[in-house]
């Protein structure tokens, strides 16, 4: 960013859609507008990537680094096209208003995908272009999709040998066996891909840029390490022979073990680094802003071996980060990339978001400890080149940090920074306040801490792989976000 500017942290399944979870309809577009009202320039969200009710739907846990999530199809929308009848959608069950309810969302859905792509003309001379266009990616993935729904969602490690190895006249004849299944998936990345593109242009005529989030590693189970297991640490067996992770640090005594395997960087770096080149640009197809997550990945990456309970017994292995991203920039000359620099962050990594002149995180919820003011998250001290936010998907919510982690002495640093004492209530208000009067060209705010939601708002616990990824703001919530004091914010710490 090189621009004064703000914007709010909203995940698109924590939209109110009357259909389990939110989506890429009216909900999405009503959201953009209101964005726009209040002179944001920013919609970041979570990946788009399809999710999995054996991943809990994390979205960091994907079955597919390249394809779009058919579940944040709007059905709303596939009405409007004629692919679903009115009456079809008149009536979903009664899910719960502030909660995402993914197991029941899914067969929703389902039911009416397979309505929609009974009905969808592939002759359509769109289809047939996205269709050459995204092959690459996207026949894998569908022979991928339509082997592991075979399988009752087995692991492709799991597979029979022929599949696992992609024995070509196996895949042949799955090709002919699950053409039906095939021709879904396909379909269903069509819609996304169209959906997708009507909110976008939507958002670029308001002004708002989408701001997308990438993984740095992707799952075992996923169409990507099928296809390309030579890219990666992997047994004979196809088993990891290495998990990613991180060590202890603020979020996890025993650290984080993720669980994903690591890359094998001297295959890639042998391909040319094809993948990843291909990846980013698939999300710089979809994003106009695209945060790196767990960048310090890239500089050296923390390599647990398999067999391990926690993430202690780890190493750090060096990455060529600097090789992929002068790759990257031999194709754009300027890359529109954020890097999510949070946790144990060393020179090497800093030498490298200069090099590139990469933005980094100030999360503010960090800044109030003991070394206020020497933290490199105290407004006083963020440069300006950086993204400034309140807190992220993976914190509390601000009320709920100032209720359940903060220390005497952190809410006593507080609010001698503000000059002045503040109820509990109007703690995260203040949080906004901060970030947008700071010197950060972006300031980013999650939706809870505009609503000054607690605990129960929490979206990710890092570490835990269950419980979270849940939380939905209601239709009266979305009706009492203060917009106007947004807009006010903006406008007096020139952003707008």
């Amino acid at each position: 960013m090189h621009r004064r500017c703000s914007g709010l942290l909203l995940h698109l399944t924590c939209l109110p859609s009357p259909h389990g979870i939110g989506d890429l309809g009216p909900v999405a577009r009503d959201f953009a507008q209101r964005l726009a009202q209040a002179k944001q320039a920013v919609w970041q969200i979570l990946p788009v990537t399809p999710t999995a009710l054996a991943t809990h739907n994390d979205p960091y846990h994907s079955l597919s680094a390249f394809a779009g999530n058919p579940l944040l199809l709007s059905p709303e929308d596939l009405a409007a096209d004629g692919l679903l009848r009115p009456g079809e959608i008149a009536s979903p069950p009664d899910f719960p208003a502030g909660h995402a309810d993914f197991a029941r969302a899914t067969a929703h859905k389902a039911g009416l995908l397979d309505l929609a792509v009974s009905r969808f003309d592939a002759a359509d001379p769109d289809f047939v272009r996205f269709r050459a266009r995204e092959a690459a990616w996207l026949e894998d993935y569908a022979l991928y999709a339509a082997l592991r729904a075979e399988a009752e969602d087995a692991p492709w490690a799991d597979w029979p040998e022929a599949l696992r190895e992609r024995d070509p006249a196996a895949l042949d004849a799955a090709r002919d066996r699950l053409a039906g299944r095939v021709a879904r998936t396909r379909v269903e990345q069509y819609l996304f891909s169209r959906q997708w593109e009507a909110l976008r242009a939507l958002c670029r005529d308001l002004g708002v840029l989408l701001f997308g989030d990438m993984p740095i590693y992707v799952d075992l189970d996923s169409a990507d390490l099928w296809t390309r297991p030579e890219l990666w640490k992997l047994g004979p067996d196809r088993a990891p022979l290495a998990m990613a992770g991180v060590p202890p640090d603020y979020f996890s005594a025993t650290g984080q073990l993720w669980k994903s395997p690591v890359y094998d960087w001297p295959a890639h770096a042998a391909a040319g680094f094809d993948w990843w080149l291909a990846r980013v640009e698939r999300n710089l197809a979809l994003f106009d802003l695209l945060r790196i997550d767990h960048f310090r990945g890239l500089a050296a990456y923390w390599e647990v071996p398999a067999g391990e309970e926690t993430a202690m017994n780890g190493q750090w292995v060096d990455a060529p980060g600097g090789e992929l991203l002068a790759a990257l920039t031999r194709r754009r000359a300027c890359l529109p990339l954020v890097a999510e620099d949070l946790g144990v962050i060393t020179p090497d990594v800093r030498e490298l978001m200069a090099r590139f002149g990469l933005p980094g995180m100030k999360i503010l919820l960090f800044a109030f400890g003991a070394d206020l003011p020497r933290s490199p998250y105290a407004p006083h001290n963020m440069e300006r080149h950086a993204v400034a936010y309140t807190g992220t998907h993976d914190n509390l919510p601000a009320l709920g940090w100032w209720q359940d982690e903060a220390t005497a002495e952190d809410k006593a640093r507080l609010m001698a920074y503000l000059g002045r004492t503040v109820r509990d209530d109007a703690v995260a208000r203040e949080l906004v306040r901060l970030a947008w009067a700071s010197p950060a060209d972006l300031a980013v705010a999650p939706v809870q801490d505009l609503l000054g939601l607690g605990a129960e708002a929490r979206m990710n616990r890092p570490g835990n792989l269950a419980g979270n990824w849940g939380w939905r703001m209601t239709p009266e919530q979305a009706r009492t976000l203060d917009w106007s004091r947004l807009a006010e914010l903006t406008r007096l710490y020139g952003r707008d």
